[in-house]
């Protein structure tokens, strides 16, 4: 029995997916608290609404989310410009610390999947894949 073309396509992804959360859980972090963390890195001072919509989730999980990595000392909150009711959100050089390398991770995942190819075979598939997702939308994250 063969696999069609987008069983494969499904396989890859899992492939890439696990190598992502093996490294995630390593460090013993949700996918919601490494999304926040590297998104804190990029975005410091972020406000817990900013989080929330890049997050695609509720400003309530955002909250519970923050109070985890806080505890844990990844992160922390302050309010700036004497205001107290807003609060700016920080990753810690320790938050930032535990979550830098998942790039480089994420690169030994791509060559390990794209192992048995030669480079003309990896330049062939980065063609075909380019012109199958020329037609696609582009991923909002």
């Amino acid at each position: 029995m063969t696999a069609s073309s987008l069983n494969l396509f499904r396989w890859v992804g899992w492939a890439l997916t696990k190598g992502g959360e093996d490294w995630i859980r390593e460090r013993e972090l949700s996918h919601a608290q490494s999304f926040v963390l590297g998104y804190l890195v990029q975005n410091p001072g972020a406000i817990q609404r900013d989080i929330a919509m890049a997050s695609r989730t509720t400003a309530a999980s955002v909250t519970s989310l923050l109070k985890g990595l806080e505890a844990r000392g990844l992160i922390e909150r302050r309010s700036e410009s004497g205001n107290e009711r807003s609060k700016n959100v920080y990753a810690t050089p320790e938050g930032a610390a535990l979550i830098s390398g998942f790039e480089s991770a994420m690169l030994a995942v791509e060559e390990s999947i794209l192992a048995p190819l030669d480079e003309t075979e990896r330049t062939t598939l980065h063609e075909l894949l380019s012109k199958i997702t020329a037609e696609l939308p582009r991923p909002t994250r």
